[in-house]
């Protein structure tokens, strides 16, 4: 159990690379048997509500799911991305639950039940590492199969639904300069409310498009305003100009009869300047020293509601240690059962009681929020909510 080296992680990777998409787990298994004696493993992924990790079997016979919010070894790995080790009632034995997580995007867990020799820290940190390259062939794999989304699935998706979840750029990401964390409800039937991002060498661009409507009608528009909103980020062109070409295209399709608010955010990663479009309904709010306050712009009129639109920019500042939260419409107006909107208290003060939370469990916690905010029950308008955590370039060493 001492001979973890990078040698054995190194053929690892390579055995998982040369494995048929839907093989991955069945390889894995097979590899941590010969290498750290493993005598079970199992992957275990989030489902699409983050609510249950969902073992991958084969369709239709399925295994117990693990609640991620009850204290379960898995759900604690997954929640805290950083592994647990369980000392189970198996003399000699634990399991090691190791989060699956690629750039910062939470995927599930790998449970290896190995001897409990293997309880060392060198050993469990080879485990995450190996846990960390089977995460990127999942991704990889996702492009050839079906297995893996549909493991992900407590119940059917809508088509809207289908479409939306299809449009994420994932639900997590991380590097040195932020972390960012996403969620949508009601995650199986969302319809019209996502998010976007990407990120260059130098800066990271935040959209989150509130498509009108509902069902497979705002589904249709929000693909169209997210890939619109696409195609002029990379064609080079300025984030004033990226909302002006995608309300060209929506007005083309719609005639003003459908339109999509949205809000464009851009951050420079070196100084934590950022440049801002707000088109319509989505809401910034910013958590600085302890102190929540929404982040105003000037309004402008939502993409597509009238021919050639000019977008104004406008300008703030992020810091080191600040927590933004961009929501829809369908989070900060949502009324509860005495009419008050989730957005006048209820949402600064959830993002003030989660400031030690990370940015994935923030977002899904204000979710959270709001449905007990409704009345517990499952939303009838699209919800989305996007976390920044910004933590700065460091200065360059000299």
């Amino acid at each position: 159990m001492r001979n973890y080296s990078e040698a054995w992680l190194g053929a690892a990777e390579s055995a998982l690379r040369a494995a048929p998409p839907t093989s991955l787990l069945s390889a894995a298994r097979d590899l941590l048997a010969t290498y750290v004696q493993a005598d079970e493993v199992t992957l275990l992924l989030a489902d699409y509500g983050l609510t249950v990790l969902q073992p991958v079997t084969r369709l239709p016979h399925t295994g117990t799911q693990v609640p991620v919010r009850d204290g379960a070894p898995a759900g604690r790995a997954f929640s805290a991305e950083a592994p647990v080790v369980e000392v189970t009632d198996d003399p000699g034995t634990i399991i090691a639950h190791l989060p699956v997580t690629v750039r910062g995007d939470r995927i599930g867990v790998l449970s290896v039940r190995l001897p409990e020799s293997a309880q060392g820290t060198p050993a469990v940190l080879d485990l995450a590492a190996f846990a960390t390259a089977l995460g990127h062939e999942l991704v990889v794999a996702d492009r050839d199969t079906d297995l893996y989304r549909l493991a992900r699935r407590r119940r059917r998706l809508t088509l809207a639904a289908e479409m939306q979840w299809q449009l994420l750029p994932g639900r997590g990401f991380h590097r040195q300069e932020y972390t960012l964390g996403g969620h949508l409800e009601p995650a199986y039937a969302i319809g019209g409310d996502n998010f976007d991002w990407s990120t260059t060498e130098d800066s990271l661009t935040v959209t989150l498009t509130d498509g009108q409507g509902h069902g497979i009608d705002a589904a249709l528009l929000t693909n169209l305003a997210v890939n619109a909103l696409r195609n002029a980020r990379r064609a080079g062109v300025s984030l004033e100009d990226q909302a002006c070409l995608a309300d060209q295209a929506i007005y083309a399709e719609y005639g003003g009869d459908r339109y999509a608010p949205s809000l464009l955010l851009r951050f420079d990663l070196a100084t934590g300047q950022a440049r801002a479009v707000e088109a319509g309904s989505p809401q910034l709010f910013r958590l600085r020293d302890d102190r929540v306050e929404q982040v105003v712009f000037e309004a402008q009129l939502p993409l597509g509601m009238f021919e050639e639109t000019d977008y104004r920019p406008q300008d703030f500042t992020v810091a080191p240690g600040d927590r933004l939260v961009i929501v829809s419409s369908g989070v900060h107006g949502l009324p509860s059962q005495d009419g008050s909107a989730f957005g006048e208290r209820a949402l600064k003060e959830t993002i003030a009681a989660t400031r030690r939370s990370s940015a994935h469990e923030t977002a899904r916690a204000l979710v959270d929020g709001l449905m007990q905010h409704a009345g517990g029950a499952e939303l009838a308008k699209d919800a989305v909510v996007v976390c920044l955590d910004w933590h700065g370039r460091p200065p360059a060493s000299s």
